[in-house]
């Protein structure tokens, strides 16, 4: 028995072995972003990547996609506060 998927969107895996890496299109849909901004999170370095073989593929450690998705968390959750502080601090209680 093969581990080969029988169609092109069903996952790759290997039995009982979880994947390190994926590709900059998982990522892009896993983030619902286009594969152009996977591609800038990738070049600005906003999410750690490396290139492999001979055509250069970019690969993204799970773990990395992992520790952005909560970075963003975090800075979403410091966007939320600090703008309902300033949104406070502009229209004070009557």
């Amino acid at each position: 028995m093969d581990n080969l998927p029988d169609a092109p969107d069903r996952e790759w895996h290997t039995v009982g072995v979880a994947r390190r890496f994926i590709p900059l299109t998982e990522v892009s849909e896993i983030l619902d972003v286009s594969a152009a901004q996977a591609y800038a999170l990738v070049r600005s370095g906003d999410l750690p990547a490396i290139k492999v073989g001979g055509r250069g593929q970019w690969r993204v450690e799970t773990s990395e996609l992992e520790a952005y998705i909560e970075r963003m968390y975090a800075e979403t959750r410091e966007f939320v506060t600090t703008r309902a502080e300033r949104d406070d601090d502009q229209h004070p209680p009557a």
